[in-house]
């Protein structure tokens, strides 16, 4: 046993002590040298990262600023350049390329509803005589108010078209038997036949019109065009203010006052008791009139105001909607109420989630204003459409997973090149999907569907959620056109998502319809691409 007392025992326990202790003080200080390091390591890290965000979340926030002040002033000038490049210059009425839109939509529907359609092709009688008579001043004026009683006699979801000249179409979306278009073409008669003035001038107006239905002489556009005017000059032939069918159908008997020539007399200075007594008649023939006149034009200006206040506040409501959660992660950063790196990223995701909704927003607007001026482009190449349409399936499913809804798509096996915009395409079908996804209730169904048609691909996107009411099925292409049913359903859609799937679909030299058997029924939209005209894969 060793000896506590032996001096060399003890001198040798202090020497180790001494070296343990000295060995313990270096770790010590070891020890708090790292501390220190990771707490600067802490602060430098979370401080950078905190002001990070806050600059980020600052330039965000002006930025959204910004850019609702410019997206407000785009949407006003949009609204009207829309307006505009859909109108006729002369009478305001629909322009041929507007009229030819919703004709072929209105055919579409009615083939798949295995409904009836009419069109009229209304000619103005004498019309040469009397532009003759009043210079082209007083036609262009004569012209402007038949435009105004046209539309005055027909229902929201018919449309009238300048088809050029002294001629008009009118196309009737709401008739289920001839009858009901010789109604309307009576009613038109009667309205163009009411006294009209132009200056000094009194005219006694009348029409021919000419009544194609489909699908019974007609089952594409030109032909039920065509076939209306044929009517048209065989109303004209039986004498002026009258209608004439394409087929066999019910036809009008000139009246006396579709049997009398137009009447166009200068007024002269009042010399007797009569003389006044009809010059007072016919000032109070042209003040009402006018009357008349000025308040369909009031109500029209008052409609087209009314609509863009409502779009732009809409756009205004939309972009401000993303602000409020941008803001409060902005505070919650600010006031330091939240530091540990889980907070942090939620926060960025609060912040990058508004910032993408905000940048779909004036994506939108800005597809919207390419429409209007024509400017949409594409980059083409060889795309391979199975890839465009899993991809556009793919950044879809987890909304429809968040809805439990299901998915069904049927898609070739084989590899199915197409030369166009993949990025374009993609766009398409991703914001197909989407409504789709949107209008359809929580556990509904969602399809994709791609067949193969000769020389076409037919791709229908189709559910089962809230369809589209009649009234609205014709102008669902229409920019910022939106079913009034489906606003508490569209998550801040601008209306404007549709029209873009129609430009870019034309754009690949395709066709895209809708469809919808009714409320709650549904809606099926088919997208049909030619590809015999391009290039396989290399």
């Amino acid at each position: 046993m060793t000896d506590r007392n032996d001096p060399h025992t003890v001198a040798g326990a202090t020497q180790v002590v001494a070296l343990l202790n000295g060995q313990a003080d270096d770790l010590r200080a070891d020890l708090v040298k790292l501390r220190q390091e990771l707490v600067d390591v802490r602060v430098e890290i979370g401080g950078n990262r905190v002001t990070q965000l806050l600059e980020a979340n600052g330039r965000l926030v002006l930025a959204a600023l910004n850019a609702e002040s410019i997206a407000e002033t785009a949407v006003a000038n949009l609204t009207e350049l829309t307006y505009s490049s859909q109108r006729d210059a002369l009478t305001q009425t629909a322009n041929r390329a507007l009229m030819f839109d919703r004709l072929t939509l209105a055919m579409t529907s009615a083939s798949q509803r295995n409904s009836r359609l009419a069109v009229l092709f209304l000619d103005l009688d004498h019309f040469r005589t009397i532009d003759n008579t009043l210079g082209h001043a007083g036609g262009d004026a004569v012209l402007q108010v038949v435009a105004s009683r046209l539309e005055s006699v027909l229902h929201d979801g018919d449309t009238v078209s300048r088809h050029g000249g002294d001629e008009f179409l009118v196309l009737l979306t709401q008739v289920a038997q001839a009858s009901e278009a010789a109604r309307i073409a009576e009613m038109l008669l009667a309205a163009i036949a009411l006294p009209s003035s132009v200056g000094e001038v009194r005219l006694q107006l009348s029409a021919s019109i000419g009544i194609a239905m489909y699908p019974e002489d007609g089952l594409d556009m030109v032909t039920l065009i065509d076939r209306a005017d044929v009517a048209m000059y065989r109303s004209k032939e039986r004498g002026p203010g009258g209608y004439q069918f394409h087929g066999d159908a019910p036809t009008s008997e000139p009246g006396p006052r579709s049997a009398l020539m137009p009447l166009i007399c200068r007024e002269s200075l009042p010399v007797e008791e009569a003389d006044r007594l009809a010059d007072l008649r016919d000032a109070n023939e042209k003040l009402l009139m006018a009357a008349l006149t000025a308040q369909e034009l009031e109500l029209h200006a008052r409609e087209a105001h009314r609509q863009q206040i409502q779009f732009m506040a809409m756009v205004a409501h939309e972009l401000r909607n993303p602000l409020t959660p941008i803001r409060l992660a902005a505070s919650l950063l600010i006031d330091r109420q939240t530091d540990d790196a889980l907070s942090l990223a939620r926060l960025q995701v609060i912040i990058d989630d508004q910032v993408t909704h905000m940048s779909r927003l004036i994506g939108d607007l800005l597809d919207g204003s390419r429409i209007s001026t024509g400017k949409l482009r594409l980059e083409r190449s060889n795309v391979e459409m199975i890839d465009v349409l899993r991809l556009a399936i793919d950044s879809c499913r987890p909304a429809m997973e968040a809805r439990g809804q299901q998915m069904r798509s049927e898609l070739p096996a084989a590899p199915l090149h197409f030369y166009g915009d993949r990025v374009r395409l993609t766009q398409i079908f991703n914001n197909l999907l989407d409504n789709a996804s949107k209008y359809t209730p929580e556990g509904g169904k969602v399809s994709l569907v791609l067949v193969v048609r000769e020389q076409a691909m037919a791709i229908t996107v189709s559910d089962n959620g809230i369809g589209i009411s009649p009234d609205a099925l014709p102008h669902v292409f229409d920019l910022f056109v939106q079913d009034a049913r489906a606003l508490d359903r569209s998550s801040g859609g601008l209306g404007i998502g549709l029209a873009v799937v129609r430009e870019l679909v034309e754009a690949h030299r395709g066709t895209v319809t809708g469809h919808s058997a009714g409320r709650n029924l549904g809606s099926e939209f088919t997208v049909t691409l030619p590809i015999d005209s391009f290039p396989a894969a290399a």
